[in-house]
């Protein structure tokens, strides 16, 4: 038996249990056949949806990745970032932020990142459109993924592929995350408090 897989199978096993015993269970299926997502994720009102993430990643073996700073990337932690799936990025350069994810997703065949579209995890009334604008550019099937805290259930949607309709597309999907609760109920995205 070769180490790698048996290694990853175990991975798997261990952060199935772990969300089981924190009482959480996954909905919808993550679209391992399409090679270019956008896995979109509201609400982020927490530290606690990193580790979080990485459970879910790890329980269905999804290639997904996170962006995190080139800097961070260096020894001592540089390893254990990569593990987790985070990909630097270097922010010095010219271009925006959207345009260098968008050239990462065309150097790669396969590339799937997540990434929080409120953008702070902090209230927000709408959401960042960058994300929106790296899938459609990148020609990404955006996920839309729910962190529900209050029933404890992460859901993926189907994939969705951006139109030539921005404005529309994006009021759909803020319409699909609004009302989601979050750690932190009242920084989630269109949850009124009480």
């Amino acid at each position: 038996m070769r180490i790698l897989p048996y290694f990853s199978y175990m991975k798997s096993k261990i952060a199935r249990l772990l969300l089981g015993l924190w009482g959480w269970r996954i909905e919808g299926e993550y679209p391992i056949a399409y090679p270019k997502n956008v896995v979109a994720v509201v609400p982020h009102t927490s530290w606690i949806d990193f580790p979080l993430g990485i459970l879910v990643r790890s329980s269905r073996k999804m290639p997904t990745r996170f962006l995190a700073k080139k800097s961070l990337f260096r020894w001592p932690l540089g390893s254990l970032f990569r593990w987790f799936g985070g990909y630097p990025v270097d922010r010095s350069g010219r271009k925006n932020m959207t345009d260098t994810v968008v050239d990462i997703f065309n150097e790669h065949d396969r590339f799937d990142i997540a990434i929080a579209p409120e953008g702070t995890r902090k209230k927000v009334s709408q959401l960042r459109t960058g994300f929106y604008w790296i899938a459609r550019k990148a020609n990404a099937a955006i996920i839309m993924t729910r962190f529900d805290y209050e029933k404890k259930v992460v859901f993926f949607s189907a994939p969705f592929f951006p139109t030539e309709d921005a404005e529309a597309d994006i009021r759909k999907i803020e319409k699909h995350f609004k009302g989601t609760v979050g750690k932190k109920r009242e920084y989630s995205f269109g949850v009124e408090e009480n």
